[in-house]
């Protein structure tokens, strides 16, 4: 199985040539997200952010948040990844405040930046701190003119609609106190630590009480790179799809694709790349069974 950038680009190109053309309803109309399952050690996945940022001699900026520390040095790890890959103009932004995130001020550095990097921690406090705020408008503007937006764990997780394990009290709790993320990906809920954490059967309750959703769980070391409507997996382990409408033969209620393979979001249909975009066989059109 091969996966490279142009086969991802030849994919979307025979979708358009077919006549299966449509405004984007899922991911972003322009720009590209990329979000990591955590415990990212394949340099690969950061490069291929660097380069969809635009090149080293791209703006990035990283926001760390999601940590929970309380304050924040200019030189954090995050900044020195990108870094120590070629990266030549990263910053970092941050506040608890979202009085503070709803200024043009603090939000200035987005404006030129091509790429945002979330990392890891807790989700809600994203939430809590950015949303609705000019950083989250700022946040759109950036994709809107082709930028790209990536994280890693709480930083992945909080590009869905449907914010997964937002409790402040625990990480356990699947439909916590916090159930709204920053809609880069709509009607979309992601988690993340998959396989590591064993927990793959988690986003089965989100879907169950929210049918329409389209649940996303990242293993760690392994990210989807989304432009538009279509997403490919990268990294070293497996991404696990959970679609109320969709199982695979045997019954089991979510499927995993591989790093090359790719998905629709509309149609929410996988694929496998060999040549050409093959459908994955074992993926049926059937509601997932009443317990």
């Amino acid at each position: 199985m091969r996966s490279t950038s142009w086969m991802f680009a030849l994919a979307c190109a025979l979708i358009a040539s077919t006549g299966t053309l449509y405004a984007q309803k899922v991911g972003p109309a322009n720009g590209s997200l990329l979000l990591a399952g955590g415990g990212v050690q394949d340099q690969t996945i950061f490069e291929r952010f660097i380069e969809l940022a635009g090149g080293p001699q791209a703006p990035i900026v990283v926001i760390p948040t999601a940590g929970g520390a309380d304050s924040y040095d200019p030189y954090i790890r995050s900044v020195r990844v990108f870094q120590s890959l070629g990266a030549q103009h990263v910053t970092m932004l941050h506040t608890y405040d979202p009085k503070e995130a709803d200024t043009e001020a603090f939000a200035r550095p987005l404006t030129t930046a091509r790429g945002v990097w979330f990392s890891g921690g807790r989700q809600w406090r994203l939430a809590d701190s950015y949303l609705n705020t000019e950083v989250h408008r700022q946040l759109r503007a950036l994709l809107d003119r082709g930028g790209v937006i990536g994280g890693s764990s709480a930083g992945a997780t909080i590009q869905g609609s449907y914010l997964a394990r937002g409790d402040t009290q625990t990480n356990t709790v699947m439909m916590g106190d916090h159930v709204e993320g920053l809609a880069f990906l709509k009607n979309v809920a992601v988690d993340q630590h998959m396989l590591k954490r064993n927990r793959q059967f988690d986003m089965i309750e989100i879907i169950e009480a929210h049918p329409d959703l389209l649940g996303i769980s990242l293993d760690e070391d392994t990210a989807i790179v989304v432009q538009g409507d279509r997403f490919e997996v990268i990294g070293q382990s497996y991404v696990a799809i959970y679609d109320h409408q969709r199982m695979i033969d045997s019954g089991g209620k979510f499927y995993f694709l591989a790093p090359g393979d790719q998905f629709d979001l509309v149609t929410r249909s996988p694929f496998r790349v060999v040549d050409t975009p093959e459908p994955l066989e074992r993926v049926v059109e059937k509601p997932w069974p009443e317990e």
